[in-house]
């Protein structure tokens, strides 16, 4: 993406805090995995959404704005170059790196933070920081065991949460996103497809993901969007499935719900198909019912609609064709066999942090995901595509990925 696009972010968020303030945000630290091996270090998406810096480079950078009336003075705090850990760890990005990346023109050394704090601090009212946990009992991150140093030494400074602010920022995507979540979807299409080549009876879970590893890596993507789910036959019941060991046997379902991501936009696409090429009746009548589904969801979402209603409607259309086939009672809800919602919001994070409390909104996307779980016909799958929203409609950003019966029947046939 263009600095211009972070910088955009940036202004956007200075208009909504308070004079006075001080805004801070950190990239992250790696942590440790065991003994002296570490785990692969992923930005914090809001600091990458902010300053365009992102990638294994920036661990422990610092971001500062300073907001006094109408000036924001704006730094990046950043690790000083050192020969002896380069040659271990990498080279470290350079001063006017960081400039053109973020548009920050001010670059520090990560060791001046705690002092350049301290003298803004004596001039500042309100400190803002990105606080947010998904459960109460999860670690702290940086953020929270910041604002507590900060009120055990600052205390005239008031905390301020800029959370839901981001989440607002984060819900429409703009034009350098959407170009950015197109490019993935090309990716993830070439991954699935390269998958659907190689599918045959025999062939284990861990040999799939090997396959779509493969082709995201020949693009230039390294590492997927998300930790990709790829199951066989009775290991779909799981819907976050991560071992990788199971085998397929003729007749099993291939589930994949994988996704690449591209300028830090991710994807989140579900495919589903028989290893050996052809649906069984039952596979068919199942699949048919998700896929009517999902045809009828990007029929009819458009701008206005209560966001709750895109997952409501989805459980309610799919549960009357379950019906339809005789698989649902009348009495019974299509929970019995849809065990997940029906749709999230995709961007910076694969489940987007947005705001949920906006309808339905032209230059949103989120999935719209079709799952059915029938354990007593050992068949589980998932329909899952991208939709964006237009300023009449949607448009499903995956659709070139093959999602009917006949196009991917036709496309095994044609291995």
């Amino acid at each position: 993406m263009e600095r211009s696009f972070h910088m955009r972010n940036r202004q956007e968020l200075y208009r909504a805090m308070p004079d006075h303030s001080l805004f801070v945000c950190f990239a992250g630290r790696i942590l440790p995995q065991s003994a002296d091996a570490e785990y692969p270090f992923f930005a914090n998406r809001n600091f990458a959404y902010l300053t365009g810096l992102d990638g294994a480079e920036v661990h422990d950078f610092i971001f500062l704005a300073r907001k006094e009336g109408e000036s924001v003075e704006e730094t990046v705090f950043a690790l000083s170059p050192d020969a002896m850990a380069e040659r271990w760890t990498g080279r470290r990005l350079k001063e006017d790196e960081i400039r053109s990346r973020s548009g920050v023109e001010r670059v520090l050394p990560v060791e001046r933070f705690p002092a350049v704090f301290h003298a803004a601090a004596g001039r500042g009212r309100t400190v803002v920081l990105d606080l947010w946990k998904k459960s109460p009992g999860d670690p702290d991150t940086e953020a929270f065991r910041f604002a507590a140093r900060v009120g055990r030494d600052y205390p005239w400074l008031g905390i301020e949460n800029c959370h839901r602010q981001l989440c607002v920022q984060r819900t429409i995507k703009s034009p350098e996103e959407i170009a950015a979540m197109r490019r993935a979807e090309e990716i993830t299409r070439a991954g699935i497809e390269a998958m659907m080549r190689a599918s045959r009876p025999g062939l284990y879970e861990y040999q799939y993901k090997a396959v779509f590893d493969h082709a995201l890596a020949d693009r230039g993507v390294l590492t997927p969007a998300f930790p990709s789910i790829i199951a066989a036959g009775e290991n779909n019941f799981c819907i976050h499935y991560y071992s990788y060991t199971g085998q397929a046997r003729d007749g099993d379902l291939i589930l994949n719900d994988v996704g690449a991501a591209w300028d830090g936009m991710c994807t989140d696409v579900s495919r589903s198909w028989p290893c050996s090429g052809t649906f069984s009746p039952r596979q068919r009548a199942l699949y048919e019912c998700a896929y009517r589904t999902s045809q009828h969801m990007f029929e009819i979402i458009r701008p206005g609609m209560p966001m709750a209603d895109v997952d409501r409607l989805c459980h309610q259309y799919c549960g009357g064709l379950l019906r339809e086939i005789g698989l649902l009672g009348e009495d019974e809800a299509p929970e019995k066999y849809m065990w997940h919602g029906g749709a999230h919001h995709v961007g910076w994070d694969v489940h987007d942090q947005v705001d949920m409390t906006m309808p339905v909104s032209a230059g949103m996307v989120f999935c719209v995901d079709v799952g059915i779980y029938v354990e007593e016909w050992g068949i589980g799958f998932r329909l899952e595509d991208n939709c964006l929203v237009t300023e009449d409609g949607c448009e499903n950003l995956s659709a070139a990925i093959p999602r009917s019966i006949e196009e991917i029947e036709a496309f095994m046939a044609a291995r």
